[in-house]
């Protein structure tokens, strides 16, 4: 279910990572610079990670120079000129900013790194229930096709699947339901990968997040704990493996994982598998941890 629009189990989870996040905020930032009759829009990446964003003019109809919808990937740090509006009257009829943008964490060119294997994202020796798996039609469909549901009583320790830099975390929410909008209640924490790509661990309980944004973590690591908030009837924990999209949306990817009994391609309902440390994982994968 992907730091955003929320879709899980037991209901629906959109990602972090598709909530869609508007710009002018601590993260993205849209410049407005007259140009003669023109208007000119830039956009930085006030971050510490790459960022996609979708801009296009408003109201409709406005003349551009240019596509008049624009999604680009900035690098952390990054700014850039976007689009220019042709003929843009000085003083607007409406107070509302000249356009409308939407952005995600993760660069919409990233390729995943198929050779990486993931651990199961709980500790080592443990085990946990399916509850959902790749293309299960209650709710991993579309974008989520590719999550998978664990069932986890409340306070389940959550540990990395995968090497990264923890780049959002969500934990002040304490509710839990199944109406619509009960999303927004999700708590998260949002891992960006080497290769760009986002994991993202969902539901978690009120503060539990046990990691900061910026801090690299290794896979196996202690990063939360497990809860039930967010749009769910029960105690579950949603991991997903995600890439940027245009209008601050995600697509799942499908991943491995590295179990006591084997290298898992689709996990299945019902299953319950036991999760190795990183270190005991095959060589070649990029969550072998030496340490």
């Amino acid at each position: 279910m992907s730091i955003r629009l929320f879709a899980c189990l037991l209901g629906m989870i959109l990602p972090a990572s598709q909530a869609m996040a508007a710009c002018d905020s601590e993260w993205l930032v849209v410049s407005e610079q007259r140009t003669g009759d023109d208007l000119l829009l830039s956009v930085s990446n006030e971050s510490n990670y790459p960022l996609t964003f979708t801009l296009r003019p408003r109201p409709r109809g406005i003349r551009v120079d240019g596509p008049s919808v624009v999604t680009e990937t900035l690098a952390a740090g990054e700014s850039r000129s976007v689009m220019r509006l042709l003929d843009y009257p000085a003083s607007p009829s409406s107070r509302r900013a000249p356009y409308s943008c939407s952005w995600t964490v993760g660069d919409q060119h990233a390729t995943h790194n198929d050779d990486a294997l993931y651990q199961f994202p709980y500790a080592a020796g443990q085990s946990y229930r399916v509850l959902q798996g790749y293309g299960s039609r209650f709710s991993h469909t579309g974008r989520e096709h590719y999550a998978v549901d664990f069932k986890m009583p409340e306070g389940t320790p959550v540990h990395a699947a995968r090497d990264g830099i923890v780049a959002r975390i969500e934990e002040s929410n304490d509710i839990g339901c199944w109406e619509d909008g009960c999303g927004k209640y999700a708590n998260f924490v949002v891992i960006l990968h080497s290769d760009n790509t986002t994991g993202e661990y969902y539901h978690l309980q009120k503060d539990g997040a046990l990691v900061e944004p910026g801090q690299s973590v290794r896979a196996g690591d202690l990063i939360a704990l497990s809860g039930n908030t967010g749009h769910t009837t029960m105690p579950h924990l949603h991991f997903a493996v995600y890439r940027a999209l245009a209008w601050g949306r995600t697509q799942s990817i499908e991943v491995r994982f590295a179990s006591a009994d084997g290298i898992v391609d689709r996990p299945q309902r019902n299953a319950k598998y036991a999760a190795i440390a990183a270190d005991r994982q095959p060589a070649g994968s990029d969550s072998a941890i030496r340490r």
